[in-house]
C-alpha cells in the first residue's frame, strides 16, 4: 500500500467563478480525506491547494478538470511542494 503524502496547489482557469466551483471543490476534497484551500483569484481563476495521501491528490487534479455543472475549464496549472503547512481539514478562504 503506498501512503506516500503529496501536496500540489492547482490553479484552475475557464469558467470557474460564479458556477459554485469552490464549493464543489471543497466536497470534493473533503470526500478523498484531502486537507487544504480553495479562492478565487482577482483574473477570474481558482486556486487550489491540496494535501494528502498521493492517490487521493491525484484523483482530485482529474477531479479540477470537471468541476461542477455550469464550470467549463480550459486549463490546470499544477506545481508540486516537498513541504506545506496547511489547515487540518479542506476551507474556502478569501
Amino acid at each position: 500500500m503506498n501512503d506516500r503524502k503529496r501536496a500540489v496547489q492547482a490553479r484552475i482557469y475557464g469558467r470557474v467563478q460564479g458556477v459554485g466551483y469552490r464549493i464543489w471543490a471543497r466536497g470534493e476534497a473533503a470526500g478523498l480525506g484531502l486537507v487544504g484551500w480553495v479562492r478565487n483569484e482577482r483574473d477570474g481563476s481558482v486556486t487550489a491547494w491540496l494535501a494528502g495521501a498521493d492517490a487521493a491528490v491525484s484523483a482530485m487534479i482529474e477531479r479540477l478538470w470537471q468541476g461542477p455543472a455550469g464550470a467549463s475549464v480550459s486549463r490546470v496549472d499544477v506545481e508540486e511542494f516537498e513541504t506545506w503547512t496547511t489547515p487540518g481539514d479542506f476551507r474556502i478562504v478569501a
